[in-house]
């Protein structure tokens, strides 16, 4: 086995490629910050968790920047033992796309994996939610800004704080506090799993 120093793949990323990157992003017009949430329990669900985030990182205008640890939850709204769990995960994207594109982008991605929406809060194969939208808050009953149950949620709130513990959803508050109130219950970290960013 090679000694780890000689392997270019695990070298510290050098400033002037971090600060190329950083400059990159300034390129984009404006670009803003959103936050999306994931889930998936049809399938290979953690499989499908990252084919979405790198559809995700393959639109353009779209960058994806952190992506949380993932946790396992019960299904939301339906009878206990009548669907698989769920894998969650968040991501953090900067974005020139408006939200109006970005929903559509998130909307494709949930169709390349054969998304069924035949009921509310049925099984899906994966399920991309624009949470937040910069600070834009929006009463459009096509896209609800912010998410108008994000902040009930443990499964959004929780791997959201561990990648941005600082975040707040504009009119509910931080995330920290919110999360603080619902609480974890049926929320379990897979530190078994890890989603990783787009190449």
């Amino acid at each position: 086995m090679k000694p780890q120093h000689s392997d270019p793949t695990v070298q510290p990323v050098p400033a002037a490629v971090t600060a190329a990157v950083d400059a990159a992003d300034v390129t984009l017009s404006n670009p803003k910050w959103a936050v999306l949430a994931l889930g998936a329990n049809l399938g290979n669900r953690l499989e499908n968790l990252q084919g979405a985030i790198d559809a995700l990182g393959d639109t353009p205008g779209l960058r994806v920047k952190a992506v949380s640890p993932v946790y396992e939850t019960e299904p939301w709204g339906v009878e206990p033992g009548t669907q698989p769990s769920y894998l969650n995960a968040v991501a953090l994207v900067k974005t020139t796309l408006p939200p109006s594109s970005l929903l559509e982008r998130a909307h494709a991605v949930e169709e390349a994996f054969h998304r069924v929406r035949d009921e509310r809060w049925g099984a899906r194969t994966i399920d991309v939610d624009i949470i937040t939208y910069a600070d834009v808050v929006s009463d459009d009953p096509v896209l609800t800004l912010p998410h108008p149950r994000a902040h009930q949620r443990a499964f959004v709130l929780a791997p959201w704080h561990d990648i941005d513990p600082e975040a707040t959803i504009p009119g509910q508050g931080t995330v920290a506090d919110l999360l603080a109130a619902v609480g974890q219950d049926g929320l379990t970290a897979r530190a078994d799993l890890e989603l990783r960013l787009p190449e």
